[in-house]
């Protein structure tokens, strides 16, 4: 099945959604409007359905190879690639002095989310290193960044991130790799990485690797963790990629899904790294590319929840079986006649077109953040991040289940392709950090830090949309009262969670993922119910009727059949930590 970006409604996201009034007036996007990203769009969207979705079910059946110590990409992805470096999507939202195109975060985020409903396998390559630009952007030197941005951002070379150890998981403090300083300023790398995403293949004439190690004496714990640069090829004089490092690929990963993206075990034996910045500061430098891959994999599970939709979508309206309960005709017809199909058709949408709708605004409040626009955006984005990732990522797993649920019997049956979906997801509430690791960094560093400040904003912002509602129609006032029950819910659970993070904090912190679900429904109702004023203004001036009907649908339904959702968490979090703590687990 062919896969048809949402141009529409990601545009729709752009201008109503991500504070574009606020992030086109800043100096650094002040020549841009709505028709240059529309039409840098376009062409993305083009090329992601043209030439990269057919290669999502000839990877999957394939994967990438590992012979002789070297990985190969399945038949079609190199030349895939170069005509992505061609057309210098990897530049997207990257700054022009190093060849980028210089666009908002709002459309690096709609260039993600249909790079990876395309393909999630292809689209990881470039969403690593678009982190690893990130982060030597902030915190690289400026011969760091003379020497490795432009490359990467042509795409002409990849980035990754290695952190995790056989030993150390998610737990960065046990992480054992060693960085011994030699005369000439740079350090031997030694040690073991796995998880390693695109940690090797062979579509870029170079692999930029961003390495976490300890120094000789570093203290213990994460406190004592460095960043380095280690090139997979060290580079030139001329800035060309010449002889190799001593990195080896050791082996790729058996996996469930995204078996087109190499997932690597990288031996480091004195490989020659480069110091970036300051000595022991290493994990507050790697943070922000872990929070920009963080972000991003939230929108990957926007992106394989459309891809889903759509097929199922598709399904529904072809499949014929069995007559309607209404008696309206005798023989059988498309099963999108049927209620619950119907039923769970919207459900797959309204999540989809949420997340979509959270992620837009979250970019632009990650925008303001960046250029010093608003002062409070900073703490917002921050507060959101954790959402998108974690409520779209879990989101996209139960999206990904409809569908292979709506196919029925041949949803699971892998050539109708909807288990492909399901099985890519479930790596997406995983990797980045865990659904728990997110709702723990919410709670603890996002909410506890500042006293619950930024997270009583927050829902200040939601009741103003509540006010904006009260003055509609029936259905703007139906959305309203749903959205204020919601809104009650999390600050009931906001006041429990202060008070007991003080006195109980593991009865607090069982409840961190029902909270981390609790905001992340209510933050995707919110901008949903925005989106919905935005779509009734547009259809009381005459414009595209059957699209702005459709948005304020989406929006109803999620008030009544998902914001609901809120108070069940709501209980979780109040009622339910007794029972978690309480239960044995016997040997």
């Amino acid at each position: 099945m062919s896969y048809h970006p949402p141009f529409e409604d990601l545009m729709f996201c752009i201008e109503h959604l991500s504070h574009w009034d606020t992030v086109s007036a800043m100096e650094a996007y002040s020549d841009l409007d709505l028709t240059d990203i529309a039409a840098a769009l376009e062409g993305y969207a083009r090329f992601c359905s043209e030439q990269i979705a057919p290669l999502s079910s000839v990877g999957d059946e394939s994967g990438a190879q590992f012979r002789d110590g070297r990985v190969t990409m399945p038949e079609g992805h190199a030349s895939a690639y170069a005509q992505f470096v061609e057309m210098g999507w990897q530049a997207l939202t990257h700054p022009a002095e190093y060849g980028g195109m210089g666009l908002p975060r709002v459309a690096g985020a709609a260039g993600v989310e249909m790079l990876n409903a395309a393909d999630m396998s292809f689209g990881l390559c470039p969403l690593l290193t678009d982190g690893a630009i990130e982060a030597l952007l902030l915190t690289g030197s400026d011969e760091q960044k003379a020497t490795y941005l432009e490359p990467l951002i042509s795409g002409r070379w990849s980035g990754t991130m290695n952190l995790t150890e056989p030993q150390a998981g998610s737990d960065l403090g046990r992480v054992a790799t060693r960085a011994q300083r030699r005369d000439d300023g740079t350090y031997g790398v030694s040690g073991t990485k796995i998880f390693i995403t695109f940690g090797a293949h062979d579509l870029t004439g170079n692999i930029i690797h961003l390495v976490l190690a300890r120094t000789p004496e570093a203290p213990a714990g994460p406190k004592g963790l460095s960043l380095f640069i280690v090139p997979q090829k060290l580079v030139d004089a001329d800035g060309a990629p010449g002889a190799a490092n001593a990195v080896t690929c050791v082996s790729i990963e058996h996996k469930l899904g995204v078996r087109a993206s190499p997932t690597a075990v990288l031996e480091y034996d004195d490989a020659t790294g480069f110091l970036i910045g300051e000595e022991n500061r290493g994990l507050e430098y790697m943070f922000i590319m872990m929070n920009a891959a963080r972000f991003a994999v939230g929108v990957q599970g926007i992106a394989v929840s459309e891809r889903a939709y759509q097929r199922a979508l598709a399904y529904a309206r072809e499949r014929v079986q069995s007559r309607p309960v209404n008696g309206s005709a005798k023989d059988a017809v498309a099963i999108i006649e049927h209620p619950d199909v119907r039923r769970m058709l919207l459900r797959m949408r309204s999540l989809t077109e949420g997340g979509r709708a959270m992620a837009a605004a979250t970019a632009g409040l990650l925008d303001m953040a960046h250029h010093g626009a608003d002062r409070q955006a900073g703490a917002l984005a921050e507060f959101m991040v954790p959402l998108v990732k974690g409520f779209c990522s879990e989101r996209a797993v139960e999206v990904a289940s409809l569908g292979v649920q709506i196919h029925g019997g041949m949803g699971f049956i892998e050539e109708t392709g909807a288990a492909q979906h399901y099985r890519d997801a479930r790596i997406l509430p995983i990797y980045e950090g865990t659904t728990a690791i997110q709702a723990n960094d919410l709670l603890g560093r996002k909410v506890m830090r500042d006293g619950g400040e930024t997270a009583r904003r927050f829902a200040a912002r939601i009741a103003d949309t509540e006010a904006a509602l009260s003055g509609g129609d029936d259905t703007a006032q139906t959305i309203g009262r749903a959205l204020a029950e919601a809104r009650g819910a999390f600050e009931t659970a906001l006041d429990w969670l202060m008070d007991h993070t003080r006195s109980d904090v593991d009865a607090a912190y069982a409840g961190a993922v029902p909270f981390l679900t609790l905001s992340g429904t209510l933050a995707a109702g919110w901008k949903l119910t925005q989106g919905a004023l935005a779509a009734q203004a547009a259809l009381d001036a005459g414009q595209n009727p059957e699209f702005m009907s459709r948005k304020i649908a989406t929006a109803l339904f999620f008030a009544q059949h998902i914001l609901p959702e809120c108070q069940i968490e709501r209980s979780r979090i109040v009622n339910g930590a007794a029972s978690v703590l309480a239960t044995d687990f016997p040997d």
